[in-house]
């Protein structure tokens, strides 16, 4: 991923953070569970977010009880809708790079990055990340993949010619595995990184239904597809509604994996 791919990605999802929170999925209750019984996310844990956008993470931490939690949200529309949509005092909020963040260094016993750890460059993010915590404390990577090459792909096969191969994997493609589920060069990273151990790796698979205002709304959050002209997104989603509903009865399928890496600092 080129730096220029980080700059689209710290400023391309936050013209409409409602839609955005509305319309991608949260995280399988199993990432919570191992938050707290690996990495011991429990009431009163200090924890900070990177890349904690519209809060869909952040709101279920602080129910589990982290606090305090610092979110680190580069773009200042989405660090807007985090304050106002999580209005608490164990919520602090910085609009700022994840790289430069000023938080105060051996202050954190977790942190935690949900789909967003691909917008950071691997080594100074691991560095910043390693600085934060305390020994002893760990880190998780979280990602929501939007396709599982192991299950048909029924959709991604009705709209490949809109979108293209590299949108949504089809059921025995041979393709790279996505960054999240890239446990190999994750690990090989936290190692590089010097100060982790007990790396670890696990992922689930799920079913993701949506209705064609579903369809759209979820594609819409898509970088790829919001980086494109205003005109030629808009066909684009209306043809992708479309089809759920003409091709597949008003219900689609979305395979789905999450996969989270953890790791603890010495």
């Amino acid at each position: 991923m080129t730096q220029l791919d980080r700059r689209l990605g710290r400023s391309v999802f936050g013209g409409d953070p409602a839609g955005y929170h509305a319309a991608r999925p949260g995280y399988p209750e199993f990432v919570y569970d191992i938050l707290r019984e690996r990495c011991g996310l429990r009431p009163g844990t200090p924890t900070f977010e990177v890349g904690a956008g519209t809060g869909i993470a952040t709101g279920r931490l602080l129910h589990i009880g982290a606090a305090p939690l610092a979110a680190i949200e580069p773009d200042p529309r989405l660090a807007a809708f985090l304050r106002a949509s999580l209005p608490t005092e164990d919520l602090q909020v910085l609009a700022e790079p994840f790289e430069e963040t000023p938080l105060p260094s051996a202050r954190f016993d977790l942190g935690l990055a949900a789909t967003s750890f691909h917008w950071v460059e691997a080594e100074a993010g691991l560095a910043q990340v390693a600085r934060l915590l305390r020994p002893g404390g760990w880190w998780a990577m979280v990602w929501n993949v939007f396709g599982d090459e192991r299950r048909h792909d029924a959709f991604h096969e009705a709209t490949v010619g809109l979108l293209g191969e590299s949108r949504s994997p089809a059921a025995g493609a041979v393709r790279e595995l996505s960054f999240g589920e890239d446990h190999v060069r994750r690990a090989a990273e936290l190692e590089a990184a010097g100060v982790f151990e007990d790396i670890a790796y696990q992922s689930l698979s799920w079913t993701l239904t949506l209705g064609p205002p579903g369809v759209r709304a979820l594609y819409a959050t898509y970088s790829e597809i919001n980086a494109r002209p205003p005109e030629a997104r808009e066909r684009l989603l209306d043809a992708l509604m479309e089809i759920a509903e003409r091709e597949f009865a008003g219900k689609v399928e979305r395979n789905m994996v999450t996969a989270i890496h953890t790791a603890r600092r010495r």
